[in-house]
Order: C-alpha cells, then structure tokens, then sequence
C-alpha cells in the first residue's frame, strides 16, 4: 500500500506551496533533482531522488507500473498503466535536461506471474515492447529485462530505471 501511495505521490505533478519545480540539489559531482512535489516528498520522507547526476550520467530511479484500483489487469490496461508510467519518466528526463533519445540503459523488472496482469509472460512483455516503442525511436538504448518475484507495491507489475548520458550544464 505504501508504494501505491507513494506511486500516486510520484504522479502528482502539482507544487507545495510557491516550491518553484524542479529543485536540484547539489552533490558532489553532481545534482539531485526532484521534478515535482511528490518527487520531493518521496526524497524527504523515503530517502531517494527520482533522479541522481554525477557527471554526464544520470541515474533516473524506478517508476513502477501499477494497477491502480479500479483498473483492469488485461493486455489494452497494462499498456495504458505502462504509458502512465513512462510519462512520469518523461516528466522526470525533462526536468533533468534530458529526453529519452538521451537514455544509455533501461533495466526493467518484470513480476510475470500475479494477479495483476492476466496474461502470460510473452503477452505481457509483446505489450511492454509495444509501448517502449512509442518513447524510443533508433538508435535504441542497451536494455536488460530482469523477471522477478515482485516489485514494491501489492499492484507493481514491472519497475522501469534508466541510465542516461546527458552532459551537465555549464553554471
């Protein structure tokens, strides 16, 4: 339940108060930043940063598909649940100066069996493919595809990280 809340936190793309968005923090070689207030909350409260810079790499955590409740577990869904997913990227690249052209690396992580997608490994990965396809054009990024028992979260159906190559900016 925690990661389903922290999920909807994460999605959250509105700001505390008169927070100007993104922050970036500074670290030595680098930067945190946190593209909106549910990154903000996520990095005080459950100590990590939607996304991390050292040097021209860039560390961007992982977001994790869900099946929100009320939402379907079926193929159509999960591609819909996959698409949110990557638009929370999206938003996080952005804020970091970066866009998926620039992303190195995805590790994604897969529970291929449970209640939450109802189809079968192949399905569910064609699906994944599918909509991987419509945020990356050639060249594509290496890319390792991990199964696994669960993700955090009662609803996580596959947890997407990213390793970008995005030079940072001259101050």
């Amino acid at each position: 339940m925690r990661a389903l809340i922290l999920a909807v936190l994460l999605l959250a793309a509105g700001s505390a108060g008169a927070q100007e968005y993104p922050i970036r923090l500074p670290t030595p070689g680098g930067e945190v930043i946190l593209p909106n207030a549910g990154a903000k909350k996520a990095h005080d409260e459950w100590r990590y940063a939607a996304a991390r810079r050292a040097g021209d790499t860039l560390y961007v955590s992982g977001v994790v598909v869900f099946r929100a409740p009320g939402e379907a577990n079926d193929t159509e869904a999960f591609k819909a649940q996959t698409r949110r997913s990557f638009e929370q990227l999206k938003k996080t690249l952005t804020a970091s100066g970066a866009t998926f052209a620039d992303v190195a690396m995805i590790n994604s992580f897969h529970v291929w069996e449970g209640p939450n997608f109802a189809g079968t490994k192949d399905q569910q990965f064609a699906a994944f493919e599918e909509v991987v396809g419509e945020y990356f054009k050639p060249p594509y990024p290496a890319w390792t595809a991990v199964g696994t028992t669960g993700v955090l979260g009662e609803t996580g159906i596959v947890e997407v990280q990213l390793i970008v190559h995005s030079p940072a900016r001259k101050p």
